[in-house]
């Protein structure tokens, strides 16, 4: 692990990043290795592969300001949907690649690879799946297609969502013809030999054509995960239409083998529905778009447009790309980014040049994001972001990384699976042995022995869990909000408490200028002069509301120059103002800084203002205090209807954090429905209070995902609001709602339960089949029966799984 810009490895940030690598479930270690003549300072970690991910590593590196190393790359991208052996194949060759650090495939035809770049590249893995029976063959969507390295680590995404895959000679549809076939060579064999007086070797034949056709991708499947040293249920289904041939059950083992491969390949089609999911959103952005250039406008493609280009929309037309609104006024349905139902008006900005340097800042009724559809007038907007890294590009990706986090149900199936299987085998083989302790023949026991075999093979419980993810994670992304793998998903609808960061999540994050109090012998003219002068150089939103409420208030005063702004953590700021020092800040700033103590009466008007829930900025030029600025940030229309929403979907405990004082924090609290409120904290304090809250528990929280990167980091869940407009939040949010609207969360909340209940209900489904049907064939149930139920099971499972496609919240 590299950190950069770091003047010091002892650094506290260094300090806290081991801290929660530490915590996570999987890391054994993370300790720091020195600088030598050939590397920097580095972190080296130790985590088990097995429990927590590459991927995870590097979400929870990127949220503490540190990344990896370019030496790992990572690769991200689409081909066929398939059933969940199939995936497990491919991501067993994949695994055996030299240089492969972790390859995850999932079922919805998701594949992200994260390699060591010393040992091989992302060619040499296209090279080995091209080569594997042209099982995929990449056909790169250059829309869509893109390189970027972000937030100080190097990744390479490749999205291709249009690739196909042939899987066999007759495509992509290969392996649901090779069911088709076997089924019908075994019905022709079947009437042969049942209404007709042929040769035996003519319904033989037509058996052992089923055979062939049922068997060929199970057996290329088991072969590549015996090579990676994994016996799972296509080595037992092997096994037992093998033994039905051996005892001369033709008919039965082709059925066996008709009733697998149709299974699997309707799972193959019903995951398909996921990965159209979200497909959809990628075909969101238009091909083309309108640009004006010299004065003349010409339609390019997306992919020519550059940042700062002008591009003109018509009425009902999509977005072209990620701007702001320089020209016309109409509003935009944002509904495929940030799932908000109403149409949100738009205007152009007040100076474009301040807009451009500085367009994450711009509130939403100057953005515009790509894929949005213009309503009723005609826009210009300002191009801020090239196609690959606009939010609609961003969101696909990281939806189509999302379905490869494997989670802890997941992980548990597989460890579940790796013990299961030897005890399958083991227990077909004391059967084989039961004629020495029953009265009957040896192909009778081996004809059991071969019924258990199908009837305890899990497959319903491979896809169990995945099915489930899966849509979850594609309803959220039609809902506009962004869900970053199973981890999060599961863990969200277990948790019971939510910590809120105050500030912008339940306020509206636009504080008002409420009190101006100048201290005795001080004009309200200089207190306000004074403020704006420092704030001017701040973008802290209370240092805009300073500045924009106070302007008002002053009318055509000049404000005076100012200059060296310095930040004092958590206490307040320091400038220079016509070469005199200006301290603003909370009481606290005054008793740390040298200079003139805070004065009695200043300290009483700020507990008055402070008793009535105002946020204090005392002012003190040189050594004369000035004065109190009180502010007051109205709590979100939402806030007090999620809250009650959050109680009713079986949240039972609700804190907000804040930096404020606790007065502040208690009368917001009070207001908007909340029990607890903890203020007077410090950026450190609030990771203090999310591991707190951890121990006790755990805690998914709420924030921007900008301030409160390390406090969402250190929780369960961490939650970023308003999303769309930040990219820093995308990146460091499990769960992004992409709207700015608290009315999401409920809607997150509620589908991670909803999914955390189909996955029991899948695992009690496929779990219980093989309960029932392991004793039910020891006890005479034939193979046919058996392979049938055993099927319907996987089929039920994942069709149950399909149904989080449809949630719809409760009113």
């Amino acid at each position: 692990m590299l950190l950069p810009d770091l003047p010091d490895v002892r650094d506290r940030c260094v300090q806290r990043f081991a801290e929660q690598l530490r915590t996570r479930v999987g890391v054994a270690d993370v300790h720091l290795v020195e600088a030598d003549s050939e590397n920097p300072d580095r972190l080296c970690v130790h985590f088990d592969p097995a429990v927590v991910s590459l991927a995870e590593v590097r979400d929870i590196a990127l949220r503490t300001g540190a990344m990896l190393d370019d030496r790992y790359g990572h690769m991200v991208r689409r081909i066929e949907s398939m059933h969940a052996r199939k995936a497990s194949a491919i991501e067993s060759r994949l695994s055996r690649l030299a240089g492969v650090v972790e390859a995850v495939v999932s079922p919805d035809g998701t594949l992200r690879v994260e390699y060591d770049r010393q040992l091989s590249n992302e060619d040499k893995v296209n090279a080995a799946l091209n080569k594997w029976s042209q099982q995929v063959e990449p056909k790169v969507d250059d829309h869509a297609a893109h390189d970027h390295a972000d937030q100080g680590h190097a990744d390479h995404h490749e999205r291709a969502g249009h690739d196909h895959a042939h899987g066999g000679i007759f495509g992509p549809r290969s392996e649901l013809i090779f069911a088709i076939l076997c089924g019908v060579f075994l019905l022709v064999g079947w009437l042969l030999e049942t209404f007709t007086a042929v040769t035996h070797w003519v319904p033989l034949g037509c058996f052992v054509a089923a055979y062939l056709f049922g068997g060929y991708y199970t057996v290329t499947e088991a072969a590549e995960k015996i090579r990676a040293g994994k016996f799972e249920i296509d080595f037992l289904m092997i096994v037992a239409a093998a033994g039905a041939a051996t005892l001369g059950a033709w008919a039965e083992g082709s059925l066996l083998l008709f009733l697998f491969s149709i299974g699997h390949a309707l799972e193959g089609y019903a995951m398909g529905r996921a990965k159209r999911a979200i497909e959809a959103l990628s075909e969101l952005a238009p091909r083309t778009a309108w640009v004006r250039r010299n004065g003349t406008e010409s339609e390019v493609s997306v992919e020519e447009l550059v940042v700062g280009d002008v591009v003109v929309i018509k009425p009902d037309e999509r977005v072209p790309a990620d701007g702001f609104v320089i020209l016309g006024e109409s509003s935009i349905n944002q509904a495929p980014i940030t799932g908000e139902s109403v149409p949100v008006d738009k205007r152009p900005v007040d100076d474009v040049q301040t807009a451009a340097n500085d367009p994450e800042s711009l509130p939403p009724e100057h953005r515009a994001f790509a894929g949005t559809i213009n309503q009723s007038g005609a826009l210009e907007i300002q191009v801020t972001k090239i196609a690959a890294e606009n939010t609609l590009s961003r969101v696909v990706t990281m939806v189509s990384e999302a379905e490869t986090r494997v989670s802890p149900t997941q992980k548990f199936t597989k460890r579940f699976e790796r013990y299961f299987v030897p005890s399958v085998v083991a227990l077909v083989v004391l059967l084989m042995f039961a004629p020495v302790v029953l009265e009957e023949s040896f192909s009778e026991s081996f004809y059991r022995a071969m019924a258990v075999l199908v009837a305890a093979s899990p497959c319903a419980l491979a896809i169990a869990t995945p099915s489930a993810v899966l849509s979850g994670v594609a309803r959220a992304a039609r809902g506009g909000i962004l869900v970053k793998g199973g981890g999060p998903l599961e863990s969200l609808g277990s948790l019971d408490a939510i910590a809120f960061d105050k500030t912008g999540t339940l306020t509206e994050g636009e504080p008002k200028v409420t009190d101006i109090r100048p201290a005795d012998g001080v004009e309200q003219v200089e207190l306000l002069r004074t403020a704006i002068a420092v704030e001017n150089l701040s973008k802290h939103p209370l240092a805009k509301a300073v500045v924009r409420d106070g302007k008002e208030k002053l009318g055509d005063a000049t404000i005076p120059e100012s200059r060296d702004l310095e930040s004092i953590t958590g206490r307040g700021i320091r400038a220079t103002v016509e070469g005199e020092v200006v301290h603003i800040g909370k009481d606290d700033l005054f008793s740390e800084v040298q200079g003139t103590p805070l004065p009695d009466s200043v300290r009483q008007t700020v507990e008055a203002l402070e008793e009535n829930g105002r946020t204090t900025m005392i002012v003190r030029r040189g050594e004369r205090f000035l004065g109190v600025i009180g502010l007051m940030d109205t709590p979100r229309e939402a806030s007090r209807r999620t809250i009650a929403r959050l109680r009713e979907l079986g949240i039972e405990r609700m804190i907000m954090i804040s930096g404020d004082n606790q007065k502040v924090a208690d009368a917001v609290a009070k207001e908007v429905g909340l029990d607890e409120a903890r203020g007077d904290l410090m950026p450190d304090d609030k990771v203090a209070e999310i591991k707190k809250l951890q121990s006790e528990g755990g805690v998914a929280m709420v924030g921007d995902g900008v301030n409160d990167a390390p406090a969402m980091a250190a929780a369960s869940v961490g939650i970023a609001m308003g999303a769309a407009g930040s990219d820093v939040a995308l990146e460091t949010a499990d769960v992004a709602l992409m709207a700015d609207n608290l009315d999401y969360l409920p809607l997150a909340i509620g589908l991670s339960r909803s999914t955390r209940i189909i996955i029991r209900q899948n695992l009690w489904m496929s779990l219980g089949m093989v309960a029932f049907l392991v004793p039910a064939t020891i006890f005479g149930l034939n193979i046919g029966p058996a392979v049938a139920l055993h099927e319907g099971s996987t089929l039920l499972v994942v069709f149950n799984a399909l149904r989080l496609l449809a949630y719809k919240p409760e009113a």
